[in-house]
C-alpha cells in the first residue's frame, strides 16, 4: 500500500491546477480518497478528528451488501439449471455449486460493469464542471441498480435507467445529499414504466429459462390467485425462488442489516417500523379476509418481493428519509403500511415496496418539518408556564 501511496502521491502535481492533466482532476481525486483517508485537516475551531469519513461509511454499506448480491450470483445459477432440468429438484441446493455461481456471476457482471462505468462516467463530469470532488454516494448506488432488477434485464436499458436517475434523481438537485429521491430505486421506477415488459410478469425472473418452466416469483403467485406461494418458508427465507438480483434471500440481507446496525450506519427506528407497518396492515388485510391475497398470513410479506430489501438497504438511505428521531418511526411505519396496501390492493404495481419508499422519500421532509414544530411548540408553551409561575 505505501508503493501506491508513493505513486499517486508522485502523480498528484500533474492532476492539480495548472497540471497537463487537470482535466482529470476529480476522477484522480476520487481514485485517490477512496483508497487512503483525506490528507485535507481542519486549521481553527476544536473538531472531532476522524479516519470515517463518507466513503467509509458508504464501504460499510458495500460490505453489507456483499452475502445478498453473492447469494443473488448463486440463485440466479441455480433457477437457470432447475428450469431446463440440469438440477432435478427445488431442494437440490448443492447441485453443481460452483456452475451455478459461475453462470450467475457471469450474468450478472455486464450489469455491475454498466452500472458502475455509466454512473461514474456521468459523475464524474459533472464533478469536474463543478470543480468539485466526486460525490461517494454512487459506490453504493452503483451497486444497489443491478441488485434491484431482473437478471436479464438489456444492458442498454439499464444504461439509460443509470443515466436518468443520475443526471434527473440527483444531480439536477445539486448531487449526493442535496437528493430527495433514493437514486436507486429512481433507476428502478424508470424501468418500470418504460420498459414494464422487461420488469414485470412471470419471464424475467429466471435467465434463459425453458419456456416450459413457470418462472413466477411468489409476488406473483399470489397477484394469479394463488392460496400460498408454492416455495416453501424456508425457501423464501433462504431465498432459493425467482426474483430480482439481491432481492431473495431473507437471510443474506438480514446479515447485512446486521453489518449496519452494528457499524451504526444505518437507522434502526426506520427499519423497525417498516416491519411494524407492513405487520400491521397485513393483520388488517387478514380481519378483512375478502380474497386468499388478504388472508395471506403478514409475515410472508416480510419474505416476498423486495420488502426486506427495502426496508434495509432502500428505507434506511440518510439523504432521503426522514432526520428526527420520531419522524424515522413515522416515516418507516408509513412505508411498510403503503409497501403492502399497495401490494395488495393494486395488482398492477405488486412490488409496492418501491412506491412506497419513493412517496415516502416525497414526504419526508414535510414529516420532519411537523415533528420540529411540534417540539417548538411543546417548549414554547411549557416555557411559558414557567414564565407564568
Amino acid at each position: 500500500m505505501k508503493f501506491i501511496k508513493n505513486t499517486l502521491d508522485k502523480m498528484r502535481p500533474s492532476f492539480e491546477k495548472g497540471g497537463k492533466l487537470h482535466a482529470f482532476h476529480s476522477l484522480f481525486d476520487a481514485i485517490d480518497t477512496l483508497m487512503f483517508v483525506p490528507a485535507n485537516t481542519t486549521t481553527k475551531g476544536c473538531h472531532v478528528r476522524d479516519a470515517v469519513d463518507n466513503k467509509r461509511t458508504m464501504i460499510t454499506v458495500f460490505i453489507a451488501l456483499l452475502p445478498a448480491l453473492l447469494f443473488g450470483m448463486y440463485n440466479i445459477g441455480f433457477q437457470h439449471y432447475l428450469s431446463i432440468g440440469e438440477i432435478a429438484s427445488s431442494t437440490d441446493y448443492c447441485a453443481n455449486f460452483w456452475n451455478n455461481f459461475g453462470y450467475g456471476f457471469l450474468k450478472v457482471l455486464p450489469l455491475l460493469l454498466v452500472s458502475y462505468i455509466v454512473g461514474l462516467g456521468i459523475e464524474v463530469v459533472f464533478a469536474q464542471i463543478r470543480g468539485h470532488e466526486v460525490s461517494e454516494g454512487y459506490f453504493v448506488t452503483g451497486l444497489l441498480i443491478p441488485m434491484i432488477c431482473p437478471p436479464d434485464v438489456p444492458l442498454w436499458q439499464l444504461a439509460l435507467a443509470v443515466a436518468f436517475a443520475v443526471i434527473i434523481g440527483k444531480e439536477v438537485f445539486g448531487g449526493t445529499g442535496y437528493n430527495f429521491l433514493n437514486p436507486a430505486l429512481v433507476a428502478r421506477a424508470f424501468l418500470f414504466f418504460s420498459y414494464p415488459i422487461q420488469m414485470s410478469g412471470d419471464t424475467v425472473w429466471i435467465a434463459e429459462k425453458a419456456d416450459a418452466f413457470s418462472g413466477a416469483t411468489p409476488l406473483g403467485e399470489m397477484i394469479a390467485g394463488a392460496t400460498l406461494p408454492s416455495a416453501s418458508i424456508m425457501d423464501m427465507f433462504i431465498g432459493f425462488m425467482p426474483g430480482c438480483v439481491g432481492e431473495t434471500s431473507a437471510i443474506a440481507i438480514l446479515i447485512g442489516a446486521l453489518i449496519l446496525l452494528v457499524s451504526g450506519v444505518a437507522s434502526w427506528r426506520v427499519m423497525l417500523s417498516v416491519f411494524a407497518g407492513g405487520a400491521v396492515m397485513g393483520l388488517i388485510f387478514n380481519a378483512v379476509g375478502a380474497n386468499d391475497y388478504m388472508n395471506m398470513p403478514f409475515y410472508y410479506h416480510f419474505l416476498i418481493g423486495g420488502f426486506m430489501f427495502g426496508a434495509v438497504f432502500m428505507a434506511t438511505d440518510p439523504v432521503t428519509a426522514a432526520h428526527t428521531n420520531t419522524g424515522k418511526y413515522i416515516y418507516g411505519f408509513l412505508i411498510g403500511i403503503m409497501a403492502v396496501l399497495i401490494r395488495v390492493v393494486n395488482p398492477a404495481y405488486p412490488e409496492g415496496m418501491m412506491l412506497a419508499i419513493l412517496l415516502m422519500n416525497v414526504f419526508a421532509p414535510l414529516i420532519d418539518y411537523y415533528v420540529v414544530d411540534a417540539n417548538i411548540r411543546k417548549r414554547a408553551k411549557r416555557a411559558k408556564l414557567v414564565n407564568n409561575k
